[in-house]
């Protein structure tokens, strides 16, 4: 991906991100691979409503900044996803406020209450809570990274995607999900035989 356009994008979907209040102040971050040994990354402790492309930092995949700037402290385990996953071009991490309040209270998100949950997001894991920016939360991750979203208790969440678009949508379809789980109270899943038939599509 040309580096501009994927500053111009990363850009977009901060500002889309913090409208969408999936994002507040300075939390969370956000990333976009260019190439096969380079990534694009938010800056530290930064608003991300208000960022320009060239406030984004470029690291290589073992984390050595190579641009101005720096890089959101919690870039390894967005490299841990990027190295793990080949697939993967672009991960989000923010704390929507419905999966937060789930995080908080350390119960689970069901996905499979909806077609869309389980189209989007599949079986959503939570991690227990470890320092942000910590190797214990690097670990963490990386041991359900192959998830296509994550929660982190008492923390926040993460998706992953192809890119930067199917990023942004499974995590604001995650945000629904939780929003909809803390509306709905007690619920049951999809049937079992529709779960696996969407699953397959």
């Amino acid at each position: 991906m040309n580096e501009r356009y994927a500053r111009q994008e990363l850009v977009r979907i901060c500002r889309m991100l913090y409208d969408r209040q999936l994002t507040v102040s300075a939390g969370g971050n956000m990333s976009v691979r260019i190439n096969d040994s380079e990534i694009l990354i938010t800056p530290s402790g930064r608003n991300k409503g208000m960022l320009e492309i060239e406030d984004m930092v470029v690291i290589d995949s073992k984390g050595k900044v190579l641009t101005e700037g720096k890089p959101s402290i919690e870039h390894k385990f967005h490299l841990a996803l990027y190295n793990m996953n080949y697939d993967t071009n672009a991960v989000i991490h923010c704390h929507p406020l419905h999966c937060v309040t789930l995080a908080v209270r350390k119960e689970n998100i069901k996905s499979n209450i909806t077609p869309e949950g389980v189209l989007l997001l599949g079986e959503v894991p939570m991690i227990g809570y470890f320092t942000p920016g910590s190797k214990k939360l690097v670990d963490a991750v990386a041991a359900v990274g192959d998830h296509k979203a994550i929660l982190m208790e008492r923390h926040g969440a993460i998706t992953q995607g192809r890119n930067l678009e199917e990023a942004y949508n499974r995590m604001e379809e995650l945000e629904f999900q939780a929003k909809l789980q803390i509306l709905c109270g007690e619920v049951t899943d999809l049937p079992k035989r529709e779960i696996q038939k969407l699953s397959r599509m």
